[in-house]
């Protein structure tokens, strides 16, 4: 990006990334696909665990038992990612993710009926998947010039999306139709897809000094984090946006008794979400030319707010009774909430994905290379905790108040913090694309 660079006329996504880089576009295209295989897995274990157990905690421990080991090798990633060839390990940490999936299908086929090792199996999955997330992002900025990567990262939001909305609804299907087995051999055939991306990679050796693995290079990259206020601060506000907008631990409770329509409401809000991601992608050929990425970051995170703010209200209103009394049967869901809170669930996954295409790039583009895998791993440590502090908060609250209170709350929260974060932090204000500084 140049200060000539002309503005692009069509508001469609720009594809020149999948054009200029070949690598790029091949290792997009296969994570593309073997994400959807991802989520479809990350369904049918919930489903398998609670065929087997039918107990509703027991599926939440799925994600429970991977917490910790996420965080702590999220991390560890980025320590091996600036020291080891980045090809190298994507290529481990995607063999083992494989070798989890085979596994899973073996189980399933044998109809083994024990948990223990589909929770064994699915930590170690959501840890390597962890560990190639935060290569693959290490990654990109060698693969594409600085002026390519927020449309590399708007691309990126197209493929998550895709894959958040196709995966789910393909495991429900799958699962019902033809059984567990298949469902995770599906899983394992679309892996494939994603070596083909891996392996076609050149030698992806950090650039600059690199650090053995340990903690003189994990105190490195703390030291480095303090001397990065504009990094610290990409971080802050995810935080602040997960933490005070996480409504989607409501929607069960939305399904049975405020909006009605049961499961079905609760598909519908979460898949909205995952349009709104694809949406703003396809849509994102103007925007990502936008040089200004915190005041974008700040203003886009505040939009989030609003609609968290917007779906409480939904939630509120329909609390009062006036419109009736609603069932977990869609035929008793009361539509027009469901459409309203459904418009606000996709705005609140449109904003998120602005945000995430301006501090992806920031992090892809400030940071040097020797450095960017730790960073990265912070980031990821970012991303899996904010969300669960994030349910905590709303949850616990509701559970104390009502369950429109916190996101009204929260959703004014973010607004509120997110003003004084880019009051506060000027440089975070003024980051300017074509002038990257930390």
């Amino acid at each position: 990006m140049t200060d000539d660079t002309p503005r692009r006329a069509s508001a469609l996504i720009d594809t020149t990334p999948l054009r200029e880089s070949p690598a790029f576009a091949r290792l997009w295209l296969g994570t593309a696909i073997s994400a959807i295989g991802a989520q479809l897995t990350l369904v049918a274990i919930g489903l398998q665990v609670y065929d087997i157990t039918k107990s509703t905690f027991a599926v939440a421990l799925v994600s429970g038992f991977a917490l910790v080991p996420m965080i702590v090798f999220g991390i560890y990633a980025g320590l091996l990612n600036d020291y080891f060839n980045r090809r190298t390990v994507l290529i481990w940490s995607a063999s083992i993710s494989w070798a989890c999936s085979a596994a899973l299908a073996v189980l399933a086929w044998l109809d083994v009926s024990t948990v223990w090792p589909l929770y064994v199996l699915a930590v170690i999955g959501a840890v390597t998947a962890s560990t190639s997330a935060t290569t693959r992002f290490a990654i990109i900025p060698r693969l594409l010039p600085p002026r390519l990567l927020p449309a590399g990262s708007a691309l990126g939001g197209i493929s998550f999306g895709v894959a958040l909305t196709v995966g789910p609804a393909l495991a429900g299907v799958l699962v019902a139709v033809v059984g567990f087995g298949w469902t995770y051999t599906v899983d394992v055939l679309l892996f494939v897809a994603g070596f083909l991306g891996i392996v076609t990679l050149p030698g992806l050796r950090p650039e600059g000094t690199t650090t053995r693995p340990g903690w003189a290079s994990l105190k490195a990259g703390w030291d480095f984090l303090r001397t990065a206020p504009n990094i610290r601060s990409s971080f802050l506000v995810d935080i602040i946006a997960m933490t005070f907008g996480r409504p989607q631990v409501l929607f069960p409770a939305v399904g049975a008794i405020v909006i009605g329509g049961g499961s079905v409401t609760v598909g519908v809000l979460v898949a909205a979400g995952a349009i709104g991601v694809v949406l703003s992608s396809l849509f994102s050929g103007r925007v990502t030319g936008y040089r200004w990425h915190g005041r974008a970051i700040g203003w886009a995170i505040a939009v989030y707010g609003a609609f968290v703010a917007g779906m409480g209200a939904v939630f509120g209103v329909m609390a009062t009774g006036w419109f009736g009394a609603v069932g977990a049967d869609i035929s008793q869901a009361n539509v027009p909430a469901l459409a309203i809170a459904a418009l606000m669930s996709a705005g609140m996954g449109a904003s998120d994905n602005v945000s995430t295409i301006f501090r992806m790039t920031m992090m892809q583009s400030a940071v040097p290379d020797d450095m960017r895998g730790r960073i990265q791993g912070v980031f990821t440590v970012v991303v899996t905790g904010g969300p669960r502090l994030g349910e905590l908060f709303i949850g616990g609250l509701a559970g104390l108040t009502s369950l429109w209170f916190p996101p009204v709350l929260g959703g004014l929260a973010i607004i509120v913090l997110i003003a004084v974060v880019l009051r506060v932090q000027r440089s975070f204000r003024e980051y300017d694309a074509l002038d990257p500084k930390l």
